[in-house]
């Protein structure tokens, strides 16, 4: 019995071509490897840091930051001014909800959502950086926290992705610096 239901052409009618992962000539696949490698480079350094300075690698808060800068280089979150910002701003919103309300699973939930309204309001959305206000009133940190390892870290993740990048592919980040 014959099928009612329409039979598909050629395949080039009826789906796109198949696509290859490793992209033309494989420079997909490398340049994710590059990106990797920059990645594994700088969560090294992020280690050495934290061990020869006075902050434990647990509360050094870029591990995701340097996944999202380094292997989605071209995200709008990725870019210096929401990573530097982002920090900032929501270590700052972290500080605050601290010195009002003390350290409190509730005020560090609240300090949490407060980063978020805030990153957005100052067009420095940077997802990574909602930690920071977790850290800062879980472990009460003091406000030095916010220059080291915060404001110090994400300037030096920022001048790094950019020599990183740029040895792969001139001009390739940022796409904007501020």
């Amino acid at each position: 019995m014959p099928s009612s239901a329409p039979q598909p052409g050629p395949p080039s009618e009826t789906r796109a071509p198949p696509r290859s992962f490793l992209g033309r000539d494989g420079r997909t696949l490398l340049l994710w490897c590059w990106q990797g490698l920059g990645g594994t480079l700088a969560i090294a350094a992020m280690e050495i840091a934290a061990y020869f300075g006075e902050t434990p690698l647990a509360l050094i808060p870029f591990a995701t930051s340097i996944v999202l800068v380094l292997g989605m280089p071209e995200a709008e979150a990725a870019q210096p001014r929401a990573l530097v910002g982002g920090h900032l701003v929501s270590t700052l919103v972290g500080l605050a909800m601290l010195a009002v309300f003390g350290r409190s699973e509730p005020a560090a939930a609240v300090a949490v959502g407060l980063a978020m309204v805030a990153m957005r309001a100052s067009g420095t959305m940077h997802p990574p950086a909602a930690i920071n206000p977790i850290i800062v009133v879980m472990e009460t940190m003091k406000p030095g926290f916010l220059l080291i390892p915060v404001g110090v870290g994400a300037v030096l993740l920022s001048l790094y992705a950019f020599g990183w990048h740029n040895m792969a592919r001139r001009g390739s980040w940022p796409s904007r610096w501020w």
